[in-house]
């Protein structure tokens, strides 16, 4: 009994965890993206917030698909307060799953006056450990 009680713990604080982690972490997707363009990762803002990528035109936010509205909030903010464009670049990890995800998105800023000139970019795991690849959607 004491075996079985020993297996099920380990497999819910052990295993579980393994199968819900993402291919790479977002901060790896950043430093390829980022250094890619030549951009500064990790930005410091005066309120002590980062920006993820800061390029000369653009304040860019990353985050996995399902997170598309947070990337939004986030990369308005960063672009009102550097004066830049704000983009968003989700990563996604099951393009046909996440499709939805962006999908959302790019709905989301399309009709919006405010931000006409949002940007959106997406990234794939393979993308992270290959030659840069330019995805402007």
């Amino acid at each position: 009994m004491k075996k079985i009680l020993f297996i099920t713990i380990f497999s819910v604080l052990v295993l579980q965890p393994v199968y819900s982690k993402h291919q790479h972490l977002e901060k790896e997707y950043q430093r390829h993206w980022c250094n890619s363009r030549g951009g500064q990762l990790e930005y410091k803002l005066p309120d002590e917030t980062r920006v993820d990528c800061l390029l000369p035109d653009m304040a860019v936010e990353f985050d996995f698909a399902n997170k598309w509205a947070e990337c939004i909030g986030q990369a308005l903010y960063y672009g009102q307060i550097t004066n830049r464009t704000p983009a968003c670049v989700l990563i996604m990890e099951n393009p046909q799953k996440d499709i939805r995800y962006l999908d959302r998105l790019k709905c989301a800023v399309s009709d919006c006056k405010n931000i006409q000139n949002f940007k959106v970019f997406t990234i794939i795991p393979e993308q992270v450990y290959t030659k840069p690849k330019i995805n402007n959607q």
